[in-house]
């Protein structure tokens, strides 16, 4: 039973995550569009850091916000890259 509430745990953890950190792209999208002051490039990579890639990618995305600035970008999706691939491990892992 425990293996059930880590998962929910990190379930809960995960979509939270994402959606601050697609919340986060939005309002810096409404900031800059209003020349107001905005959420640093490395708070951004933070919130994509600590698990909230894929709500990051799908703001940049949707918002069409810092989709051409390199090198943010890159380190948005190299972040993105290495939590899929730690998922796949911690899977192949667990199913041996």
């Amino acid at each position: 039973m425990e293996s059930h509430s880590l998962i929910l745990g990190v379930t809960l953890y995960s979509l939270t995550l994402n959606l601050i950190a697609y919340g986060a792209f939005f309002i810096d999208k409404r900031r800059a569009q209003k020349r107001h002051r905005r959420i640093s490039e490395s708070k951004l990579l933070l919130m994509a850091c600590l698990g909230g890639s894929l709500g990051a990618i799908t703001a940049q995305h949707q918002f069409r916000h810092k989709t051409q600035k390199q090198p943010f970008k890159f380190w948005l999706y190299s972040i993105a890259v290495i939590q899929a691939a730690l998922v796949i491990v911690m899977l192949i892992r667990r199913s041996l």
